[in-house]
């Protein structure tokens, strides 16, 4: 059976390394508690010859002494050795969990719309805790319980070589069939995982829609739901525990063995009177000895079939490239960008059709293949926005508006055509510095169970608390931060749960203010707000937009009021593009006859 001993060093090697001291301390306590551990049953054997031979009391005393002492600094390493061990393992494992966790956030989107919070929350957090044990302990204590069985074996062979062979024949034998046994483990152990990640990814997505679940009365639903997934999950489970038991009782049965062969020549070699008592003891005490490191050992091989099912999720996730590569040229310029676009298209089928697999098979998100040629969201844009003016789009649902918007912000890459902000194509520059620059604020807020100043800043320590004071104050949220408690170190519930939406509103365009991008994208982020917030979003629209390039993303004609120039799409593709005063007088443009109608739902 071949090990992957090289995929299992990587690992541990990267994030042990930082940890050197810790780790080299960690090896030394156990060699330390090795030696002791083989060390008393000496001192009982001449414990016991010694009063057998009727020794003084003192000296037994002494030797007696001498082993208790012993046996309190070994108990003192085992102490040392599990606290370091677990503080090596949660170093490790935060600094893996961090790395996993930044490289999701820096896969596209289509990656994120395949997979759920769930279940990506699963694989950051489920599958690195399975690997705690692995890097606390598995390297240095595989390494440890095998010095220790070959300094037992090796001691055994100098009290009698007779003994020291049928103890290492059935040492030999127990870890060569517990190695053997090991492979089958390991694809149910990857099933438990890839069941494991189902689970919390429907259980994510439940949680998040408790009210619309209530309200449609789809409990049976999520019920059965629920049953099928830990009926699934239980029957792995038990299969890969049942194939863990084998281990376990090959184990038992091997011991059961040796003890017998040591019992036997040990009663044979007794009454030839080639070994004392004390021997005798010493002997079935190595043999006992023996047991721990095997069954830590057998624990740890059981641990390794977890762990690798954990390493390879770990390993495909990590392999899992996004499709936005950055690029390598220059942040687009200071103050006000314009927008280009030329011949734009693009289609969401197109883009997802490559779906993503971190488990060597599709995840059950991502679309089926379709043998029909995807339809376009967006077909043939092309548009030109001045820098400083602002453009008001206007179409129904799915008209593609917001693919727009995310196209602008390289969420997504055009599958055709060009798109330049501030002269600069965003596929050319980095797509941190892009999002400096290009600011959307929607109607869904997130915010986090963290403080006002950390949910303005983006936990940036470097704005200041005057600033962001001011930016409040001129959005007319003043008077609600004076009632806060801790002021701007005032902890919001989770998710936002203790702010009105138009709050929540006005502290997202307070975190627009703080960025201070040269382009604001507005999808459509006031239709929640009631007319007395709305006033107050007017007027820091107002100061929003002095200076900058707006795109204001509408269903409601009186949201784009504020526009230099109206863009109406209709199923993809431009329909109407102009001056907003132009074609408000114009008898023959859809926008003039929309203002005549009044009827801003037609856009709905």
């Amino acid at each position: 059976m071949k090990i992957p001993i090289r995929q299992y060093w990587i690992l541990l090697s990267q994030y042990l390394r930082p940890q050197q001291w810790r780790v080299s301390l960690l090896a030394v306590a156990i060699l330390a508690h090795i030696t002791l551990r083989l060390l008393n049953p000496q001192i009982t054997r001449r414990f016991i010859d010694g009063a057998i031979a009727g020794e003084a009391v003192a000296v037994l005393l002494n030797t007696a002494v001498l082993f208790l002492l012993i046996a309190l600094i070994s108990q003192v390493l085992s102490i040392a050795n599990t606290y370091l061990g677990e503080n090596v393992a949660w170093v490790a494992t935060n600094a893996l969990r961090l790395d996993l966790l930044l490289h999701c956030l820096q896969l596209d989107q289509s990656f994120h719309k395949q997979h759920t919070a769930g279940e990506l929350l699963e694989r950051i957090d489920g599958d690195v805790n399975t690997l705690s044990n692995f890097f606390s302990r598995f390297a240095i204590y595989v390494a440890g319980n095998g010095l220790l069985m070959a300094g037992t074996l090796i001691l055994l062979f100098f009290e009698d070589w007779r003994i020291g062979a049928a103890t290492t024949a059935f040492a030999v034998l127990g870890l060569s069939l517990m190695i053997a046994l090991r492979t089958f483990g390991v694809p149910y152990w990857e099933k438990v995982r890839q069941i494991s990640a189902d689970f919390y990814g429907f259980l994510g997505e439940l949680l998040g829609a408790t009210e619309d679940v209530r309200a449609n009365g789809a409990g049976g639903f999520i019920l059965y739901r629920f049953d099928h997934l830990t009926v699934r999950w239980f029957a792995a489970r038990l299969t890969a525990n049942l194939l863990g038991m084998l281990i376990w009782g090959t184990n038992i049965i091997i011991f059961g063995l040796g003890n017998a062969i040591a019992f036997g020549l040990s009663a044979y070699l007794w009454r030839t009177e080639a070994l004392s008592i004390g021997t005798i003891y010493l002997i079935f005490y190595y043999t006992e000895l023996l047991r721990r490191p095997m069954i830590e050992l057998r624990n740890q091989i059981e641990d390794l079939q977890r762990a690798e099912a954990s390493i390879s999720r770990i390993k495909r996730l990590l392999a899992t490239q996004s499709k936005l590569v950055d690029g390598p040229g220059a942040a687009p310029p200071a103050g006000a960008l314009p927008v280009h676009f030329t011949d734009v298209s693009f289609s969401y089928d197109a883009v997802e059709s490559e779906h993503y697999s971190v488990d060597g098979e599709p995840s059950p998100l991502a679309p089926h293949p379709s043998p029909l040629t995807p339809l376009p969201v967006l077909q043939n844009i092309t548009f030109h926005l001045e820098a400083g003016h602002v453009l008001g789009i206007l179409g129904r649902t799915g008209s593609g508006k917001t693919t727009l918007a995310r196209l602008l912000l390289r969420l997504y890459d055009p599958a055709q055509g060009e798109i330049r902000v501030g002269g600069i194509r965003p596929s050319t520059t980095s797509l941190a510095a892009l999002r400096q620059r290009v600011t959307m604020v929607t109607q869904d807020v997130q915010l986090f169970q963290a403080s006002i100043r950390d949910n303005l800043t983006f936990f940036n320590p470097a704005i200041g608390d005057e600033r962001i004071t001011a930016v409040l104050h001129d959005l007319g949220l003043g008077h609600w931060l004076s009632q806060q408690p801790d002021a701007l170190a005032t902890e919001l519930a989770p998710g936002g749960s203790s702010l009105s939406a138009g709050q929540a509103q006005l502290l997202a365009f307070a975190r627009v203010f703080l960025t201070d991008p040269g382009l604001v994208i507005l999808d459509e982020a006031s239709s929640r707000l009631d007319p007395a917030t709305e006033q107050l979003i007017e007027r820091a629209l107002d100061k929003l937009l002095h200076n900058r390039t707006g795109i204001i993303i509408a269903h409601h004609l009186a949201t784009v009021e504020r526009a230099d120039e109206i863009l109406i799409l209709e199923n993809g593709r431009i329909l109407e593009h102009g001056p907003r005063l132009q074609l408000a007088h114009n008898p023959d443009s859809h926008f003039y006859h929309l203002l005549q109608t009044g009827l801003a739902e037609v856009l709905a």
